[in-house]
């Protein structure tokens, strides 16, 4: 493990910049893109249009160190190179940004009220190729739907079933146990989640390393004691839904918990722009989340 990455991921200033839109989000990232599906003939054509959008946004002058310190990949992403050199490679070296790869496979079915990660087959080997490319940490997200306690115990203890996988290949996971911010009992399902969260982390190891991934409380500063735990490098939000305005405002009201955007962080970026446009929307947009990251 990355020493350098995991002091900058503890304690450093800014964000982490979500570009992990995988096969099933893919069309529609590219379609907000201005990239529509008659461009492309395959799978193949599609994901190269997508890694050229997100070479743009990684060699942008806008996506810049000293507002963001992590980019989440996916698996495609991470097997291809910018400039020759692997993207997380250029991720490090060139702009000082560290690399995460998004490792989960989708959501199951709902049940319980909530939906679990699908199986993750072949994730050891995809771990190995992860530390080969030089990847610090992962990601991996399931859904709660409802405050249903079992439910979110599950989720909860799959997070972390799996997370120890991840720690123990060398990486630092991320746990995404979203919450839908639609939900009508979304702040009752946040009391169960974080009390289960603190159970999980209580059982690691004192050397175990985890990073948490949520939705944006309903009650200000609701998860600063998971802060505070040894075991947490960082607590992130997502964005989840909310318009950036909406998302940044409400991260503003949570001390120390930080942006881990991907849809309110492409929003007004277009394939048809200039550069200096390209850049100069890129750059609005990334000032504004840095800033709603550092209060």
């Amino acid at each position: 493990m990355n020493q350098d990455q995991l002091n900058r991921m503890h304690s450093g200033k800014g964000f982490i910049a979500a570009l992990d839109q995988s096969g099933g989000s893919t069309p529609k990232a590219l379609s907000l893109y201005g990239v529509q599906d008659n461009s492309y003939s395959n799978d193949e054509e599609m994901y190269t249009l997508v890694h050229d959008m997100r070479t743009r946004i990684i060699k942008s002058p806008a996506f810049d160190s000293q507002y963001i310190l992590g980019a989440i990949l996916f698996e495609n992403t991470m097997d291809r190179k910018i400039d020759g050199q692997w993207t997380a490679d250029y991720l490090w070296e060139k702009k000082n940004i560290v690399p995460f790869l998004k490792v989960d496979k989708g959501l199951a079915d709902t049940a319980g009220g909530v939906q679990l990660m699908k199986p993750i087959p072949n994730l050891d080997e995809l771990l190995t190729r992860a530390v080969e490319r030089n990847v610090f940490g992962t990601k991996m997200r399931s859904v709660i739907k409802e405050a249903n306690p079992d439910g979110i115990r599950d989720i909860v203890e799959q997070q972390f079933r799996v997370g120890l996988q991840i720690f123990n290949k060398g990486l630092i996971p991320i746990i995404e146990p979203e919450i839908d911010i639609y939900s009508s009992d979304k702040e009752k399902s946040e009391e169960i989640l974080k009390e289960e969260i603190s159970k999980q982390l209580k059982t690691l190891d004192k050397d175990v390393k985890v990073m948490l991934k949520l939705s944006i409380p309903t009650v200000d500063n609701f998860y600063s004691e998971l802060m505070s735990d040894p075991h947490v490098v960082r607590v992130v939000a997502l964005s989840g839904g909310y318009s950036r305005e909406d998302a940044n405002l409400k991260l503003t009201q949570n001390h120390g918990l930080i942006a881990s955007f991907s849809r309110a962080l492409s929003e007004g970026l277009t394939a048809g722009q200039s550069d200096d446009d390209f850049n100069a929307v890129l750059e609005t947009t990334i000032k504004d989340i840095y800033k709603a990251s550092i209060t």
